[in-house]
């Protein structure tokens, strides 16, 4: 689906430091809050972050619970098991 050429900055942010991952990603739940669909966020925080574990962290730290809760019970579909493994 995604070539060397097209993967959302993966291989730039593999060069950033953690302060740098973590600053974008808390931009990035800033843009969900402001309407962002929750599949972007998901996507963008494990693509910067570099993978699900550190998505899962960065993306705790800056949602409440009641944010995260909120979105797992508004989810359905396909996304459900993405978003819980991400925000669950």
């Amino acid at each position: 689906m995604l070539n060397d050429t097209n993967d959302l900055g993966a291989a730039l942010f593999k060069t950033w430091t953690e302060k740098q991952r973590s600053d974008e990603i808390e931009k990035l739940v800033q843009g969900f809050r402001n309407g962002i669909p929750i599949g972007i966020l998901c996507k963008m925080s494990e693509t910067v972050a570099g993978n699900k574990k550190k998505a899962r962290k960065y993306l705790k730290q800056f949602l409440s619970e009641a944010e995260r809760t909120a979105v797992i019970e508004s989810t359905s579909g396909a996304m459900l098991p993405i978003i819980k493994s991400l925000l669950g």
